[in-house]
């Protein structure tokens, strides 16, 4: 898989970023919260990322 960074809330490797793929589908990297009280199946998961940086990808005309 070919991963495009798009978008992230900072210039180091480890913060909340959106990438693109040549699947047409995005990754997204952020905290997983452990405090969420919902029931998810095993093979997915949740990952908390802040609204600024969709709004960021948005106004860049990113996504």
């Amino acid at each position: 898989m070919k991963v495009t960074k798009l978008v992230s809330s900072c210039d180091l490797k480890d913060c909340p970023t959106i990438y693109a793929t040549d699947r047409g589908t995005l990754l997204v990297q952020g905290e997983t919260p452990a405090d969420h009280g919902l029931r998810i199946p095993a093979h997915e998961t949740l990952v908390e990322i802040p609204v600024e940086l969709f709004r960021k990808a948005v106004r860049d005309n990113l996504v």
